[in-house]
């Protein structure tokens, strides 16, 4: 082939769509961000949890043996990332005991999907914890961030491979 103005044009339009296609698909920062709120009424916590897509699904299936994941909506995986989600985020008690909460689901969209969970609590949560060492096992540089609003108090935690439980401190 001749390096043609034309040849050279239509090489470059495949070259950059490929580009765009891995680009979309591969990112160069490990991350989550967590939102938890506390629901006076109901006397919960309410955590959304987003995450990238592909590393989820290389999660799932390192903690399932290699079998091929594909997270979309409306797909038969919440049991796995149930399961990978309470072995990875928890709210502890006061002498470290995991809360038991309810997975409300997912929601997939574009590269990233949204984990929701609820859990109840009735008492004070003075001295209580979080973990979150999602993708930890994963990525070296993974960051996990968490928003924590609770009644009227908001606070921010970083979460890294080697701190991956911090007391809440309200």
């Amino acid at each position: 082939m001749k390096n043609t103005p034309s040849n050279l044009s239509k090489l470059g339009g495949v070259f950059f769509v490929l580009l765009s296609l891995f680009a979309f698909h591969a990112h160069d920062f490990h991350t989550s961000i967590a939102r938890v709120d506390y629901n006076a009424k109901e006397k919960s916590f309410e955590v959304s949890i987003r995450v990238f897509t592909d590393d989820l699904e290389k999660a799932l299936s390192k903690d399932n043996g290699g079998q091929k994941f594909v997270v979309i909506n409306n797909d038969k995986n919440d049991p796995f990332i149930e399961k990978y989600i309470r072995k990875h985020f928890a709210l502890l008690t006061a002498n470290k005991q995991k809360k038991n909460y309810n997975y409300l689901g997912k929601e997939q969209e574009a590269d990233a999907t949204w984990i929701y969970v609820e859990v109840p609590t009735q008492e004070s949560i003075s001295g209580f914890a979080i973990q979150n060492s999602i993708m930890h096992d994963l990525f070296d540089d993974q960051i996990n961030l968490v928003n924590l609003n609770y009644q009227g108090q908001k606070k921010s935690y970083i979460f890294k491979k080697d701190q991956a439980t911090l007391t809440l401190g309200i």
